[in-house]
């Protein structure tokens, strides 16, 4: 498992090069489906959190458990992003977990669950999404799964799928699609980039007017 982890890593050295956060979640839903995005109810649990873009180190917890998650802070590689399956009852991490984690070069954690400590981790700029926090921890008792096929936020993950995740929304960008759907992105965010305001109303405006004409509106 972790031999294959080292062969995508590498695949992806060249392409963090291109940089995935150069573009906003807004602009990649040019070129996902929706059930591409995670659920809102995980967000940013500190104010102004870098985007975050990389590729998901995926993590398995069982129920009550978060053993997966502090094995997890060893073993992923520099520039992952942490993605828990995790409890949503417990808190999953804390302020040290997350520290040691940034340390060793983890991007951020994105948990579909709880975490604690938030205010040591907004001190150190740590960028963690989640669906809030919750002072109990859970225990470390239970085995679950490292680097395999979650659920996080209603979007099945896989191991080494991009992730991108800024104030707007979480994205996971498949593996084998990763180029195409960034180009797409790069597109739009160039397109919006080139046109005024003055131009986007024009062409807003006469999109409206022509599909409300086709639909009989005459108000």
């Amino acid at each position: 498992m972790f031999q294959a982890r080292y062969t995508l890593c590498t695949l992806l050295l060249r392409d963090l090069l291109v940089s995935y956060s150069d573009v906003s979640t807004c602009d990649y839903a040019d070129a996902l489906d929706a059930n591409q995005f995670m659920h809102a109810s995980i967000r940013a649990l500190w104010p102004q959190t870098q985007r975050l873009a990389g590729p998901a180190f995926t993590v398995v917890c069982a129920p009550g458990d978060h053993l997966m998650l502090h094995a997890a802070i060893y073993r992923a590689k520099p520039g992952d992003i942490l993605v828990v399956q995790g409890d949503e009852k417990l808190a999953m991490a804390g302020g040290n977990v997350c520290a040691i984690a940034q340390k060793r070069g983890i991007q951020g954690m994105i948990v579909d669950g709880f975490v604690r400590d938030i205010d040591e981790i907004a001190q150190m700029q740590f960028p963690v999404y989640a669906k809030g926090t919750f002072p109990k921890p859970a225990a470390k008792k239970a085995l679950g799964k490292l680097a395999s096929p979650i659920q996080c936020g209603d979007v099945q993950i896989e191991n080494g799928d991009i992730i991108v995740a800024d104030n707007d929304g979480i994205a996971v960008i498949p593996f084998n699609q990763r180029k195409a759907i960034y180009e797409v992105a790069m597109s739009r965010k160039q397109k919006d980039a080139e046109m005024t305001l003055e131009q986007w109303q024009s062409q807003h405006l006469e999109k409206v007017e022509t599909t409300l004409t086709k639909l009989g509106f005459t108000q």
